[in-house]
């Protein structure tokens, strides 16, 4: 049977949890009627995603068991299972994004300086508040905090370990990078940046250290996502219904990878949804064939930015290239979802102290990208009011006015850009469409945030390959005149200028008294 149309993700979290508190391992997945039939939510993230469903689960099932009842739970949203359930999420933030957040923030901005303070500060209120993850996690109900979480905790480890003197920061990346695939797999978007900047590190030693310390970390890394896979893998394989592993992992690989949903479902601000009134992508070509162009196209526009950074690894290229590579999935990939425009502001957000225009408005585009589904969610509301502290959060950092002609640009691309989505906003609410173009203002929606999400990847592009190869965004002088002895020993390279969500006035900035 399919799902009621108003029931939504709460439900499929809620039913997940019902799930695997009560059927064996083997029954997760797949289809298990009267219990766990496909076509009532089936289960369709990877396994990790399975266990943390079953721990919620059983915290669920301790203060709620009527939420999460096998078989007569369906549907259930009383205002306590409601507060249960969300409550869930906020954990999950606190337990796992939160600290995630500040890892990154003090690995890409190390130091105790002032300016690398206010640094950190800038960049974990841009990754914490971001409306975006708070109207996706907490209002359509998910727990991206997670994979994103562990996804932050890579690049964390990667950009603070030394990586000439060990392989044990590769390794651990490559450890909780792959935990966060396994958490979500639209987490592979970043696979590409992981896999440049590690070889990238790798080939670093070796130029230091002889070509086998490239080829011991290269091997290092490889057995680390190998046996972090196997470890999140066994259980289904070793506990599969009727003792038939490769059956039981068949059932879990067949519900994460949706080749039978199409190229897209809803509208999402990608190539593919935003020209198919156009081109008509789906009555033109047949499945396989579209998924083969999305691998392609794919492909190639992630691999110059991991190309980058295997020549040119460094910190903050680490970060533009994550950005990159979540804009390639995002924008050519087959079956994207609405959220998965969470996954390239990450690393955006992370980069505000040296991206304060870009970090400030990209979030508000994404929510604005994803006004059909909030709005089928019911949460109008709670858009506008994430919008507006959004802007509480960033407007009182603004100059007075733009000092320089960018500055300028920039201002007018920003302010034209809210006038075409207010102007979109209220046509969706007060003006019919045509009956031929039922679809006329969602469509308008996504293709207006479609031609800013291709402007910012390729901005983030340009960027990347303008990135020093040092790639540091805050040096902490007080620990370099530390370390000569309270004198510098040379001239200091002038740094990149650390500000807050948005540009302040252009002008001279005052040296630092040696």
């Amino acid at each position: 049977m399919a799902a009621p149309p108003k029931f939504g993700d709460y439900e499929a979290q809620r039913h997940w949890m019902e799930v695997t508190t009560h059927l064996p391992l083997g029954r997760w997945y797949g289809d298990w009627p009267p219990d766990n039939p496909a076509s009532w939510w089936g289960l369709d993230y990877p396994p990790l995603s399975a266990l943390q469903s079953w721990v919620h689960g059983l915290a669920v099932r301790a203060l709620d068991p009527a939420g999460i009842a096998l078989g007569t739970s369906r549907g259930h949203e009383s205002p306590w299972s409601k507060a249960v359930l969300r409550g869930t999420v906020l954990l999950s933030d606190l337990a796992v994004f939160f600290p995630a957040a500040l890892a990154a923030v003090a690995a890409f901005y190390p130091g105790a300086s002032p300016s690398a303070a206010a640094a950190r500060l800038t960049a974990l209120l841009a990754v914490l508040l971001n409306p975006a993850a708070l109207l996706i996690d907490h209002g359509h109900f998910q727990y991206n905090c997670i994979s994103l979480g562990l996804a932050a905790s890579a690049a964390a480890v990667a950009a603070r370990g030394d990586h000439t003197r060990s392989a044990l920061p590769g390794v651990l990346s490559s450890i909780l990078f792959t935990a966060a695939v396994h958490h979500k797999q639209m987490a592979a978007y970043y696979a590409p940046a992981f896999l440049g900047h590690l070889a990238g590190r790798a080939l670093q030693a070796g130029r230091a250290k002889g070509p086998g310390a490239a080829a011991w970390r290269v091997g290092a890394y490889g057995a680390a996502v190998l046996a972090t896979a196997t470890l999140c893998w066994a259980p289904f394989y070793l506990w599969a219904e009727d003792g038939d592993g490769l059956a039981g992992l068949g059932r879990v690989l067949g519900r994460l990878a949706p080749l039978g949903r199409g190229l897209f479902e809803d509208y999402v601000a990608n190539f593919w949804c935003a020209t198919h009134p156009a081109l008509k992508w789906k009555a033109r070509f047949s499945q396989a064939a579209l998924a083969k162009a999305a691998a392609g196209l794919t492909v190639a526009a992630a691999t110059p930015a991991a190309l980058h950074q295997a020549l040119h690894p460094s910190r903050r290229g680490l970060l533009y290239c994550m950005a990159s590579s979540a804009f390639a999935f995002y924008t050519f990939s087959y079956q994207v979802h609405e959220k998965s425009v969470l996954l390239p502001l990450l690393p955006l957000t992370l980069l505000a102290p040296a991206e304060p225009g870009l970090a400030a408005w990209l979030p508000a585009l994404a929510c604005f990208s994803m006004w059909p589904l909030l709005r089928r969610d019911g949460l109008g509301l709670a858009y506008a009011a994430a919008l507006l502290a959004w802007a509480a959060l960033v407007t009182p950092s603004w100059p007075a006015a733009p000092a320089s002609t960018q500055q300028r640009a920039g201002w007018a691309v920003a302010g034209g850009s809210t006038l075409v989505a207010a102007a979109l906003h209220a046509a969706r609410e007060w003006v019919a469409p045509p009956p031929a173009l039922p679809w006329l203002w969602d469509g308008l929606t996504v293709g207006f945030a479609f031609l800013h999400i291709v402007a910012a990847a390729m901005y983030v592009n340009w960027r990347l390959w303008s990135v020093p190869a040092d790639g540091e965004v805050v040096v902490d002088d007080r620990k370099k005149e530390k370390e000569g002895g309270g004198r510098r020993a040379g001239p200091v390279p002038k740094q990149p200028p650390v500000s807050h969500l948005t540009p302040r006035r252009a002008g001279p900035r005052s040296r630092r008294a040696p």
